[in-house]
């Protein structure tokens, strides 16, 4: 039977992900630390609802929980985010899903919850890090994941900004790879990473916090992808793809004033919270 809601294919695809990179790649990472980061989401976000819902009563509108948005946000700690402590994964899970409520214009959130957990989790915890080469670069791995977010892109219609991330971001490595000079072995080398994939596919393309306009999310994945390049090959920061979305996603805002578009909704009765796609990723 067909899932009614692409978001139930987004929690099935990101849980995939997580039990084959446990099972193929080895990934040091404990059951109980994923076990914390779904209750801790689930928990915050259902207690944030009620307290949203309680200030609403008198426009008798109410916030009920977006249970998906939250389980998505914890699949993509759980795939991206290492730490050696579970207060540390329940520190970035709560932040994670109260991103979505605090930071806010209008009826729109901007930050990607999962991204602004795990940069809050590096910033405020002393042993969280992320791994953006445990997927390595075996070429099966690709094919799953551009087959997988290729099905929820053509249902959200978002495949614009993985276009614009993953072809403005291609050519800058080229032009780079030309001017010093070096083979294009080089070049697919610094390419062809699971990690990037995912980020392209599942986190970037969250419609409910991306400029609404296509010309904006065009803009905006380009500008994206030009300062995950500087971070990355001149400051040499490895976890430059997830820094540079955290530091231009309320570019996103001034996008939308620039170019005015209706807001992506999943549904008629959307929950105001909001929904993230990997979530690293909702």
């Amino acid at each position: 039977m067909l899932l009614k809601d692409i978001r139930d294919y987004q929690i099935l695809f990101l849980g995939l992900f997580l039990v084959l990179g446990i099972g193929t790649r080895d990934w040091t990472l404990r059951p109980e630390l994923i076990g914390v980061a779904i209750a801790t989401s689930l928990a915050t976000q259902s207690i944030l609802s009620l307290v949203i819902g309680h200030w609403s009563l008198a426009n008798n509108k109410g916030q009920n929980p977006n249970l998906r948005s939250a389980l998505i946000t914890s699949l993509g700690l759980s795939l991206l985010l290492r730490a050696d402590h579970s207060t540390t994964m329940a520190i970035a899970a709560a932040i994670a899903i109260a991103s979505k409520f605090i930071f806010r214009v209008g009826d729109k959130h901007f930050f990607n919850p999962a991204n602004f957990g795990i940069i809050s989790a590096l910033i405020l915890t002393p042993d969280a890090w992320v791994s953006p080469g445990q997927w390595g670069e075996e070429w099966w791995y690709g094919l799953l994941f551009l087959g997988t977010g290729g099905m929820i892109l053509q249902r959200v219609g978002r495949w614009d900004t993985t276009a614009a991330f993953l072809g403005s971001y291609s050519l800058l490595e080229a032009i780079r790879n030309l001017w010093l000079g070096w083979t294009w072995d080089v070049y697919w080398h610094r390419l062809m990473s699971g990690s990037l994939l995912l980020f392209a596919l599942f986190m970037i393309t969250d419609p409910r916090s991306i400029p609404n306009s296509r010309i904006g999310r065009v803009v905006w994945a380009v500008c994206i992808a030009g300062l995950t390049f500087i971070l990355r090959n001149y400051f040499f920061v490895s976890t430059a793809v997830f820094w540079a979305l955290f530091a231009l996603a309320p570019l996103s805002i001034l996008l939308d004033v620039f170019w005015l578009a209706p807001r992506f909704a999943w549904q008629e009765k959307d929950e105001e919270a909001g929904v993230e796609l990997l979530t690293p990723n909702s």
